[in-house]
């Protein structure tokens, strides 16, 4: 059994899901949205995350490992991330914390004591835990079994927030243990798909089709993207598949936002939003419209 990287483990969630929940965060995504507000996700490996503002150039790092020099012209640390090991050492000698490590080894045990912490809310607020990323349906399919199958014996609700992008039996072993997918939808069209995602959406639909022909409990949880997605051509083509494929308990309609766009300088990746535009709450509402107006009556704006 392979153990996960794990981002974090959010306590008092309200948005990944029903009630408050306790969020886990897996390492790791097969798909690479250029809006993805955690870039942290994408890699399956540890990493570290270089503030540059923080950094003072007090050159501590250089003196504890060789793949932090100084920049001859421009005075500055250079970092390598490519020879990175991601030791740490470096972190104990940064003085101004510009540096952390995203990915953190958890055992099951470990993830189930953060997660029993907060059990007095679960009841109280029908809420419990969901497992997102990244993408927790390419982790170790039976690291996460055994995990699901530990949260419900406990008695709590389960959710998992899912892009669709993995194996069908993955789906289909941890089908019995889940009590909602929280599922993303982007667009219909595989080609603009391929563009901002980095892969086509035949799987996504596919194993969105296999959940539903099973009686899965389904979220859609659209981001509505700005000069992306957020046109009625694009919303009425996935109102018409959810009609003639899915049965959908509720719709979540995500605005865009640009919130995270400063990790992605810390990760040494291009953020490739910077072209997109938020939706106005005047358009948020006429999508909400568009969906209610053909049957969805359970869509809701954000969450």
């Amino acid at each position: 059994m392979k153990i996960p990287n794990i981002i974090s483990i959010q306590k008092y969630s309200i948005h990944d899901g029903d009630g408050i929940r306790t969020t886990v965060f897996f390492k790791g995504c097969l798909l690479n949205c250029w809006w993805c507000h955690n870039p942290e996700s994408q890699s399956f490996k540890k990493e570290v995350m270089f503030n540059r503002e923080k950094c003072t150039n007090c050159l501590y790092c250089t003196k504890i490992c060789s793949h932090n020099t100084k920049d001859e012209e421009s005075g500055i640390v250079k970092y390598d991330r490519t020879n990175c090991e991601v030791c740490g050492k470096c972190l104990d000698y940064c003085v101004n914390n510009a540096r952390e490590i995203v990915g953190n080894d958890y055992s099951i045990n470990d993830i189930m004591k953060e997660i029993e912490k907060d059990s007095m809310f679960y009841e109280s607020s029908f809420g419990g835990v969901t497992l997102s990323g990244g993408e927790v349906m390419l982790q170790d399919s039976d690291f996460i079994v055994s995990l699901l199958k530990k949260i419900r014996r406990k008695g709590y609700n389960v959710a998992i927030d899912t892009c669709g992008y993995a194996p069908e039996i993955n789906y289909e072993k941890v089908l019995p243990y889940v009590d909602t997918f929280l599922y993303d939808i982007k667009t219909m069209d595989n080609e603009k798909h391929k563009k901002y995602m980095g892969k086509g959406n035949d799987l996504i639909l596919s194993n969105l089709k296999y959940l539903s022909e099973n009686n899965a409990n389904i979220y859609i949880r659209i981001p509505v993207i700005g000069t992306v997605n957020d046109d009625d051509k694009d919303m009425e083509e996935i109102i018409k598949f959810l009609k003639e494929n899915i049965s959908v308990k509720q719709v979540n309609l995500l605005p865009y936002h640009n919130i995270a766009s400063s990790k992605y300088d810390r990760l040494d990746m291009q953020y490739k939003g910077e072209n997109f535009t938020i939706p106005s709450k005047d358009r948020m509402k006429e999508l909400q419209e568009l969906f209610i107006k053909n049957g969805f009556n359970n869509t809701k704006i954000g969450g």
